[in-house]
This record gives structure tokens, sequence and C-alpha cells, in this order.
């Protein structure tokens, strides 16, 4: 098929080029030849009028033509592809169908064992792609590589549906034989200490708390940073450092770990985390019944946690863990 003399089937060659920057692993994508692959990029270039990518030393680039060719032919494609191959009905116990879920390790720790949990029972041939938050996650949305981002509110665009799961508040661990531990963890103490920081990979954008943290004027002497909410806990083992994290993870990983948790010595206002999809999949059947089993693995992971809380602490423990006023 044919729109202003350009072959359509083109388009998806180009796709796969520009977003890998290579015709080899294009054609491995499109089950093609590295020959009919080339073929397709002299075509392209031919109707475009420019070399669309170029080699650079071992690699290929983008010319300027081509990044701006690369978002627009995702969005047409992606329209395509949700308005001619969604299916009218999703049942869960049938499908093989692959869900791809970008999500941070805090995420994978506290709120995916129950989604996939749920999503068992439903069905044995759904298949799940977790994917880390790296540059800019929005971006996977936009063209077409995962179909839920689960973010903060405050990092979700502002061009697609987005629906609140939960709010998180903040807490400290510090090692639980520390000095910090034996006294108060006051501001001031908080303010001098070193700090365990989560930066995201590849993003120029700090974590929501570190996020807070800037905006306020609030400085903190960062010691260590690493890329793992997970990981930041357990690096002030044997410090006097202080991490701070999610409430929500701390809670769970604090049983095993020598840690104590404190409350955070400052106001800060409560995370609150979201879903997001693209706009086109908004009626998608199979997404909708993902977005309903989000939904119902926050309750289960909330009632968890309330049970957990209750079970393996006392009141001052607990107390320890609740968001300062």
């Amino acid at each position: 098929m044919r729109f202003n003399k350009l072959d359509l089937n083109l388009l998806v060659a180009l796709d796969s080029m520009l977003s890998l920057q290579s015709i080899s692993r294009a054609a491995e994508r499109l089950h093609m030849s590295q020959s009919a692959m080339s073929n397709a990029l002299a075509r392209l270039r031919e109707y475009f009028e420019d070399d669309l990518l170029v080699q650079v030393g071992r690699k290929m680039e983008l010319t300027a033509r081509a990044e701006t060719l690369r978002d627009a032919v995702r969005d047409v494609l992606l329209r395509v592809d949700t308005t001619i191959t969604a299916q009218p009905r999703f049942d869960p116990a049938l499908s093989d169908r692959e869900f791809h879920i970008s999500v941070s390790d805090y995420t994978m720790a506290t709120l995916m064992p129950h989604l996939l949990a749920l999503a068992g029972a439903q069905s044995k041939t759904l298949r799940f792609r977790l994917s880390p938050q790296v540059g800019q996650p929005e971006l996977a949305l936009e063209r077409g590589e995962a179909d839920l981002l689960v973010v903060p509110k405050a990092y979700c665009s502002p061009d697609h549906p987005l629906e609140t799961l939960f709010e998180e508040h903040f807490c400290c661990a510090v090692w639980r034989d520390s000095r910090i531990a034996a006294a108060e963890l006051t501001f001031d103490v908080y303010a001098e200490a070193g700090h365990v920081v989560m930066q995201p990979p590849g993003d120029a954008r700090p974590a929501f708390e570190s996020w807070f943290m800037q905006r306020f004027g609030v400085a903190r002497r960062v010691e260590v940073t690493t890329y793992s909410f997970v990981a930041a806990p357990m690096l002030v083992i044997g410090t006097e450092r202080v991490a701070t994290i999610h409430g929500r993870l701390a809670r769970q990983l604090a049983p095993g770990l020598p840690i104590a948790l404190r409350p955070l010595p400052l106001p800060m206002p409560a995370m609150e985390q979201a879903m997001q999809w693209h706009k086109y999949r908004s009626t998608d059947p199979g997404l909708s019944w993902l977005r309903r089993l989000v939904l119902a693995a926050v309750a289960r992971m909330d009632a968890d946690d309330r049970l957990s809380s209750v079970a393996g602490s006392t009141p001052a423990a607990r107390a320890n863990t609740a968001p300062a006023p």
C-alpha cells in the first residue's frame, strides 16, 4: 500500500532502524535479511532525500531529519496497532499476551509480587515483562515500549491518562548499633549525618525524596549514591549514615536487616504513586483488565502491610515508622 508515493510497509522498517540505530539488529527484529533491510533504507533515503542513518565510527547515528521522524513514525504505527489489532474482548484464562510494565525496584519489591499472584490465580498463560525505569520512562509509553508505567504522580506525563494508586510516606533507616539509633533523630542530627541517596539511572531528575529536599532547600551531605531503592537501607549497615526510604519498603525489609527505622524529622508530603498508560490504549480490554488488577494488588499489598505491622511490632516500634507531623 502506498501513500503519497511512499510504500507504507517501509515505515515498519524505518521505525525499527531509528529505534535500534542498527540495520542488522532491525533486520533481526523484523525477521528480514540484512540486504533486504539495506534495500529498504536506500528506498527511504531516496524518498526523504536524507541519509537518515549515518556511520560515525563504529556505530550509526540519526540525522536531524531522522530525529524528527522517529517519534512521529512510532506514533503512527502505535495508533494503527491499537486500532486494528486490539481485540474486542479479553479473557485472561485464554490469553498468552505479554504485558510490559515499567517499574522501579521499590515497586518491584512491594507491589509486583501481589500483582503476579493475583494474575496467576486467573491465568497460567499470561506473561509479564518488568523493565527498569532508565532515563525518561514516559518515553517508553510514547514509543509503545511499555503498556503501563508505575511512577510517582509528579513524574507522569501530562499527555496521557493516569490513575493514582496510593500515597507513600517516608521514614529513615539507620544501622541499629549506630550512635544515631541510640538517640532521637532530630532535624539537626539528620542534617549533620552522612546520607545514602538513590539516583535513578540515566535520569537527570532525582528520586522523589531528593526532589523534595532540593525544592525546599534541605541540604544533605550525600556520601553514597545508589541506583537501587532496595539497596539503600542495606548500605547504612555498619555506618553512621541515614537512608530516607519509602515506608512500605522499610517495613518489609527491616525484619531481616540490622537496621532501626525512625520518623523523618521534617514535614515531607506524601508521595502519590500512580499508574499511567498511553491515551491510544484507554479502550484496550486487556489493559483495562490489567489496570483493575493493579488496583486489587494495591489493596492486597496494604492489607498485608497492616497485618505485618500489627503482628511484628510493638506500638512504640510502629510509631517509629509513622510519618512526621
